[in-house]
C-alpha cells in the first residue's frame, strides 16, 4: 500500500486542473479510482490536521495543534518538542503487528519507541521540527549520501511571515519536488515494505506564497500549476517505480483560500476588554523611578533598541533552541501576570487564546470552575461580536470554547478558546462597542493560508475495491489502513474505516 500526502493539497484546483486536462497522472487516478472530501480538524486548529490524520484521533487527544503551544510547566508557550504526542501514529500500530513500513517525511511527527520500520524526519519538510534524522539513524546518511541535501533553501520558520518572490518560490519548489522524487524513488527500492507513507511538503509553501494576490484567479495562478505539474510528474514516476499491483492514496488534511485573517488585532483588543494587562501599563500607577527601573527586562529593552530588519537577519542566524528562548522571553516580557485573566498564544492563522488558569499556568490568577467557564463565556460572547469595518459584518466565523468543543486527556495542551476568522475580506481593522475600533496592518505578507477541506483520492490494487462515503473524515484514514492489513482499530481511533474489499 503506497499513501502520498500533500501539504495544503487543494482540492478544488486538482480537480479543475484534471478536468482542463493539466494533470494527466491524477486524472488517471480519478478515472480508475475514488474521490471523496474530507472533513477536518484543520476547520479549527490547521495544524492539527496531520496529527489527526496519523493518530486517528482528535487534537484533544494527541495534543498536537501548532509549532508553538501550552507545555505543562511554562507560563505562555514552548515549542514542538519530543514527548508531546499522546496517541501512536498508524504506522507504529501496524509495526508492532509485523507489516513492514517505511515512512518520509511526515511533517509534525517524532520518533516513536516501538516502532520497528524505517522513518525519515525533516529531510525535505516545509517546516522542521527535530531537524533531520532518521530511525534507524543510518536511513538518512545513506539517503543523503545517494540523493544528496533537499535543494529548496528556504524553510518556514526561517523566513518567517513575509512575502516571498512567486516565481522565484516556484523554480525552487520544482527543483525540490524532483529531488523528493528521487528520495522516494531510491527508498521505495532500497527498504522492503508493506506500506510506504510519504508527504510531499512543497503544496505547503506553493500555497501561501504562489496564490494570487487579491482579485485574482487561484485557477489561473500559473506558478501555482506549475507547482502542481511537476507533482503531477512526481506522481506518475513514483507510480512506476511501485508498480501496479499496489494500492494507491493520495490525501491532503487541508487546502487554500486567501490569507484574511485577523489575529494580529487581537492582543490589543483583549487589552481593551480588561483581561489582558501589559506590565507597563501596570507601571505607570507605580510610585518611583526605581520601581519601573526593577520591573524592566533587560532582554526587551535590548531588543527595542535594535531596528527591526536587522533583528530578523540576526534571528535567522541563531541556533533554533536560543532564538525561540529568546522569543518567548520577549513576547512574555511585558505582560502583567497577576493581573492578567486571558493571553494569546503564537498563530498565524486562527486566534488562539489561554485562560491563565490557576493550578494549570505556573503564575495563574484565574480559579478553575465557574470563574474559568465565566471568562470563557464572557470571552467567547465579546470576540463574536468582532465586526470588520471594511465590510460592516462579522470579522468572526466561528469562536470554539475548547471545553465544549474537545474532548480528551491533552486538551490542556490546546487553547482554551480559537477564534475562526470570516474570510469574505481582509481584516486590517476590528471594532466593538466594547473594545472600540483596533486597527493594523497584518505582519503576514503570505497571499494564501490553509482553509478546509481536505480529500482523499484512492486507487486499489487490481484485486481489491474500496468504499469511501461522499464527506468522509480525515479520522478514517488510519483505521483505514489498519484494516486493510487486518487489524482492528485501537479504541482511541475516533473514525471508521473505509470498506476495503477484494475483487471476485
Amino acid at each position: 500500500m503506497l499513501a502520498l500526502g500533500m501539504e495544503m493539497g487543494d482540492g478544488k484546483l486538482i480537480r479543475r486542473w484534471c478536468a482542463e486536462g493539466r494533470l494527466p497522472v491524477l486524472q488517471g487516478l480519478l478515472d480508475e479510482g475514488s474521490w471523496a472530501w474530507l472533513d477536518t480538524t484543520a476547520d479549527a486548529l490547521h495544524v492539527s490536521a496531520w496529527p489527526s490524520l496519523y493518530t486517528g484521533t482528535g487534537p484533544a487527544k494527541h495534543g498536537v495543534y501548532y509549532t508553538f503551544q501550552p507545555h505543562a510547566g511554562v507560563q505562555g508557550y514552548a515549542r514542538f518538542a519530543r514527548g508531546i504526542y499522546g496517541e501512536p501514529s498508524f504506522w507504529k500500530a501496524l509495526s508492532e503487528r509485523g507489516c513492514r513500513c517505511v515512512v518520509f517525511d511526515a511533517p509534525y511527527t517524532e520518533p516513536e519507541a516501538g516502532f520497528d520500520g524505517v522513518q525519515v524526519f525533516d529531510w525535505g519538510t516545509w517546516a522542521q521540527y527535530l531537524g533531520t534524522s532518521s530511525t534507524p539513524a543510518a536511513a538518512v546518511k545513506e539517503l543523503e549520501r545517494r540523493c544528496g541535501a533537499y535543494p529548496l533553501g528556504l524553510e518556514a520558520h526561517d523566513i518567517g511571515l513575509v512575502a516571498w518572490d512567486a516565481d522565484d518560490m516556484e523554480r525552487r519548489l520544482t527543483r525540490a519536488i524532483a529531488a523528493k522524487t528521487r528520495a522516494v524513488t531510491f527508498m521505495l527500492d532500497r527498504h522492503p515494505w508493506d506500506l510506504f507513507f510519504a508527504v510531499f511538503g512543497e503544496t505547503h509553501p506553493a500555497a501561501h506564497y504562489c496564490w494570487p494576490a487579491d482579485g485574482g484567479s487561484e485557477f489561473e495562478a500559473p506558478q501555482l500549476l506549475r507547482v502542481y505539474q511537476a507533482l503531477d510528474r512526481a506522481v506518475g514516476e513514483i507510480l512506476d517505480k511501485a508498480g501496479r499491483d499496489v494500492s494507491v492514496f493520495i490525501i491532503s488534511g487541508d487546502g487554500v483560500g486567501p490569507n484574511y485573517s485577523g489575529w494580529h488585532l487581537l492582543p490589543e483588543v483583549l487589552e481593551r476588554l480588561g483581561f489582558f494587562v501589559k506590565a507597563s501599563a501596570s507601571r505607570e500607577s507605580d510610585a518611583g523611578a526605581v520601581a519601573r527601573k526593577r520591573k524592566t527586562d533587560p532582554i526587551k529593552a535590548i531588543r527595542d533598541l535594535i531596528p527591526k530588519d536587522f533583528r530578523k537577519a540576526l534571528a535567522r542566524r541563531l541556533p533554533t533552541k536560543l532564538r525561540d528562548k529568546l522569543a518567548q522571553r520577549v513576547d512574555t516580557a511585558d505582560i502583567d501576570w497577576g493581573k492578567t485573566r486571558a493571553f494569546c498564544l503564537p498563530t498565524d492563522l486562527e486566534g488562539y487564546i489561554r485562560v491563565n488558569l490557576r493550578g494549570r499556568e505556573p503564575q495563574g490568577v484565574v480559579a478553575p470552575g465557574d470563574e474559568y467557564r465565566a471568562v470563557c463565556r464572557e470571552l467567547a460572547e465579546a470576540l463574536g461580536g468582532l465586526k470588520n469595518p471594511a465590510t460592516g459584518r462579522s470579522a468572526v466565523r466561528e469562536v470554539i470554547v475548547a471545553e465544549q468543543a474537545f474532548a480528551g486527556p491533552r486538551r490542556d495542551q490546546l487553547p482554551d478558546l480559537v477564534v475562526c476568522w470570516s474570510d469574505e475580506a481582509r481584516i486590517s481593522a476590528l471594532e466593538s462597542a466594547a473594545a472600540g475600533t483596533v486597527t493594523g496592518a497584518s505582519p503576514d505578507g503570505r497571499t494564501g493560508t490553509h482553509k478546509p477541506p481536505g480529500f482523499v483520492l484512492a486507487r486499489c490494487a487490481p484485486d481489491r475495491t474500496i468504499s469511501i462515503r461522499d464527506r468522509a473524515h480525515i479520522f478514517d484514514f488510519a483505521p483505514t489502513l489498519l484494516a486493510s492489513f487486518g487489524i482492528d482499530k485501537p479504541a482511541a481511533m475516533e473514525g471508521s474505516p473505509w470498506p476495503i474489499g477484494r475483487t471476485t
